[in-house]
């Protein structure tokens, strides 16, 4: 989960529409302490989703460490992405624009995502801008400092009640690139940090490193998650969410190339996400296995886990928001009649 605070964090910030074209007629060179919260959003989004820059990029919780190696290129509207997962079990993940491979050299296997197209990044993107963050945050300096040997300016997004955490960015003075992110608890904790070790901002594009790798195939079972766009109402359910987050996607999950065995390990799964403009929610329903699915609460950095059984249904929430809210989102779920 540590692994992909990168994506999960810049993948709220798309859901104010802060794409490079919101940029328009922004002088590239105005100093970023000097614009207006949603200008300093958009330079960082702009920053992450369009440079080109190699770095390691490492998340820390709970006295665990995650570390990944990240080379991305923007060539216009072409995005190219290699993440390389560290620690544990080798796995690479690969991205064109809206095509995910991941990819385990060990198992021999593939996993390809197509994602909605138009959508470089996760599918929050598909949200119609979301203006109304800075009504659940206000964005405030912190301060100047230094990050990965890089000049970075500090910003901290404040949330105006308890139902999500505040989190503090550091970006790279000149370019705006995204060098550190921490989650907060109310009481100033570090919940989770992530940041780049070490970074190379301004490297050469070389996207067909990334093209030639996805379509090495040759020998590896591959998998093909299909999303089929869906909605809670049509599958007998209804949840008004959390005040402040409203639902962004509903799909239905499947595997192709999988057998579903007697256990159900590979049932379809309906998500729903719900997002408030930064930080999201997810809610996946399944049916309930007996002997698989266990209740319970988990806590691993600011990621907040409930899983409980909902008559003949599993229910899984999951975010990286107080487990309060993580409680509320599953008592509004219901069973229509």
């Amino acid at each position: 989960m540590l692994a992909h605070r990168w994506i999960r964090w810049l993948g709220g910030l798309a859901l104010l529409g802060l794409t490079a074209s919101a940029l328009a007629g922004e002088p590239a060179a105005e100093a970023l302490e000097r614009l207006e919260p949603k200008a300093v959003l958009a330079r960082i989004h702009a920053a992450v989703a369009q440079g080109n820059y190699s770095g390691t990029w490492v998340s820390a919780a709970d006295g665990t460490v995650h570390s990944s190696r990240i080379v991305h290129f923007g060539e216009g509207s072409q995005q190219y992405e290699r993440v390389e997962l560290l620690d544990g079990e080798t796995r690479v993940v690969y991205r064109h624009n809206d095509l995910v491979h991941t990819v385990w050299p060990t198992q021999r296997v593939v996993v390809v995502e197509q994602r909605d197209a138009g959508n470089a990044l996760p599918s929050l993107l598909r949200a119609r801008p979301d203006d109304r963050l800075f009504e659940r945050y206000e964005l405030a300096a912190d301060g100047n400092g230094r990050v990965a040997g890089y000049d970075a300016l500090a910003f901290v997004l404040r949330p105006r009640d308890d139902a999500r955490f505040a989190q503090r960015l550091w970006a790279e003075r000149r370019t705006a690139l995204l060098l550190r992110s921490d989650v907060l608890a109310p009481d100033g904790r570090v919940l989770e940090s992530a940041a780049f070790s070490e970074v190379t901002i301004g490297v050469r594009a070389q996207p067909d490193s990334v093209l030639r790798a996805m379509k090495r195939l040759e020998g590896y079972r591959v998998l093909k998650p299909t999303l089929q766009p869906t909605a809670l109402e049509a599958e007998g359910w209804r949840l008004t969410p959390v005040e402040g987050f409203r639902q962004v996607s509903c799909v239905r999950r499947s595997v192709e190339g999988v057998t579903a065995g007697t256990d159900g390990a590979h049932d379809p799964v309906l998500q729903a996400v719900f997002s408030d403009g930064l930080t999201h929610v997810s809610v996946f329903i399944e049916p309930y296995r007996e002997g698989r699915h266990r209740a319970g609460k988990t806590a691993i950095g600011a990621t907040h886990t409930l899983m409980q059984r909902h008559d003949r249904w599993w229910v899984t929430v999951m975010g990286d928001v107080p487990m309060a809210t993580v409680v509320r989102f599953a008592q509004a779920l219901e069973r229509r009649p």
